[in-house]
């Protein structure tokens, strides 16, 4: 290891251990502070972020991995602006779920006591399938996603330091899954909000940096026309209407069904919280998305990366080119951050969903005595079951995936077809009923495996297929069996 990978990994290993100091002494002035279950403070931080916080955790829980390492490398090596344009569909998430979701999701959580999305099922439905549907679902794909990430995190410390692939990953893990172990919810936001912080300054100094390497704009021009003579081919020269829908879909109106995103929306403190959150979410998460893939498009004009064995490796190794190793440990802690902002919030919810959404209803049930005992070793169990998970996902990841983005888009589409209908349709339509939304997660998941390997048309992506068939399944099937309405309860407590 040279002088340069020793200082990077000094700055990388600094950071990472301030954001477990942070979660720890966060978390416990957090706890003291909140007057209500240990439950609720675990999986949901008391319902108590403001403004900044929930923008923060949403657009760091959002982007990941491929926000910063696979999406801009993929613009300086094939795409070009092109990239950049595709990539700015995701720059309103923030603005779109809390705008729909929000206010709406939180008064009905509030009154139902949900801590999780599959909470909000289980008083929405009335349904044991679905909550063991959904959870199982959000279990599983959480997993891909966060295989996904853990290779993120070990394939930048790996690049950057020489060190072997799991060393690297061990060293990542280790962090991540510490911190939300102990911290929960409260650690994970945040230490999100730090994160956010992060890769605004990363998102800068790459463009500062970019754009000093290549002189002007006039001369990164003419280095692009060597590197990648397409860097100006519009849209359709580079995807297929087919493909664009399908992306857009996929990272943009399907970001509705995320349960990682939609449960922020049962956590914020206040409506003024909630519209200051829609603001600052769209003008953090737009300059940290579209900077980064326009400097990555850039960043194709700089140097010869023929011998790149992924794009995943060229954003670490051009900025280990174009600035000086203290800078570029900074810089290289933002895709850290936005890798370890979506391993954390995956962990704590997956963690939810086998304690609270299985554990709690089909275990611990309405027994006085089991939960009692259930609130009182909520939290260790909790935690004990964090660790577990992050060790699977960290023994999974001993042999990564070669190309972080395919299997994190993987994951996203099979939440969305999951949680997308029973969700959005649940909140606003009355007929909804529990037999509607049974069919329609286990039709869209079944639809989006199957199109995944048997249905290539015009270039869609096996998402369009599975939320079309979930739809046509929520409604149809909603209309006829919701038609003597829902019961009195659920009217009460969900409209």
């Amino acid at each position: 290891m040279n002088k340069n990978q020793i200082i990077i990994l000094s700055v990388f290993l600094g950071y990472l251990l301030f954001n477990v100091i942070v979660s720890f002494v966060y978390s416990r002035q957090a706890e003291k502070k909140l007057h209500t279950s240990s439950e609720k403070k675990y999986f949901i931080g008391g319902r108590n972020m403001n403004g900044i916080v929930l923008a923060m955790t949403i657009m760091a829980t959002y982007t990941s991995a491929s926000s910063f390492i696979s999406g801009p490398g993929a613009a300086g090596l094939t795409y070009g602006y092109a990239q950049t344009w595709v990539a700015a569909i995701q720059v309103p998430v923030t603005f779109l779920v809390l705008g729909v979701l929000g206010n709406k999701l939180a008064l009905v959580s509030r009154r139902t006591g949900a801590v999780t999305v599959v909470g909000y099922f289980k008083a929405r439905y009335k349904s044991d399938a679905l909550v063991v549907i959904t959870s199982l679902g959000l279990i599983v794909f959480f997993i891909a996603q966060m295989i996904s990430q853990f290779t993120g995190g070990a394939t930048l410390i790996s690049s950057i330091t020489g060190m072997g692939h799991v060393t690297s990953l061990l060293i990542f893990g280790t962090v991540v899954v510490l911190y939300t172990a102990v911290g929960g919810f409260s650690a994970v936001v945040i230490t999100d909000t730090i994160q956010g912080i992060v890769m605004c300054i990363g998102t800068f100094l790459f463009l500062f940096f970019v754009l000093k390497a290549g002189g002007n704009l006039a001369a990164i021009d003419a280095g692009l026309a060597d590197n990648l003579p397409g860097v100006y081919d519009d849209i359709f020269s580079k995807y297929t209407p087919g493909g664009l829908l399908s992306y857009w879909i996929l990272v943009g109106f399907g970001t509705l069904g995320l349960p990682q995103t939609a449960v922020r929306a049962m956590g914020f403190k206040d409506t003024k919280s909630l519209h200051r959150a829609m603001w600052i979410g769209v003008l953090i998460c737009g300059f940290v998305i579209v900077g980064m893939h326009l400097a990555g498009t850039w960043a194709g004009a700089l140097v010869d990366t023929d011998n790149l064995p992924t794009s995943d490796y060229f954003i670490p190794y051009i900025v280990q080119k174009i600035m000086p190793s203290g800078i570029a440990a900074i810089f290289l802690a933002a895709p850290m951050a936005a890798i370890m902002s979506t391993a954390d919030s995956l962990l704590i919810l997956a963690t939810a969903a086998i304690v609270k959404d299985l554990w709690k209803n089909y275990v611990v049930k309405d027994d006085p005595a089991k939960n009692e005992a259930y609130q009182k070793h909520v939290k260790a169990v909790s935690g004990i079951l964090t660790i577990i998970l992050g060790a699977i996902v960290i023994f999974l990841t001993i042999d990564p995936p070669d190309i972080i983005f395919m299997l994190n888009m993987f994951a996203f589409g099979g939440l969305e077809c999951t949680f997308f209908w029973p969700l959005v349709g649940g909140l606003f339509w009355k007929k909804g009923t529990k037999q509607a939304a049974v069919c329609s997660s286990v039709g869209a998941v079944a639809m989006y495996i199957f199109a995944t390997y048997f249905i290539h048309v015009a270039g869609l992506n096996a998402v369009v297929w599975g939320l079309l068939v979930g739809a046509v399944l929520y409604f149809v099937i909603g209309a006829v069996t919701g038609r003597k309405g829902l019961d009195q309860d659920i009217l009460d407590q969900c409209f």
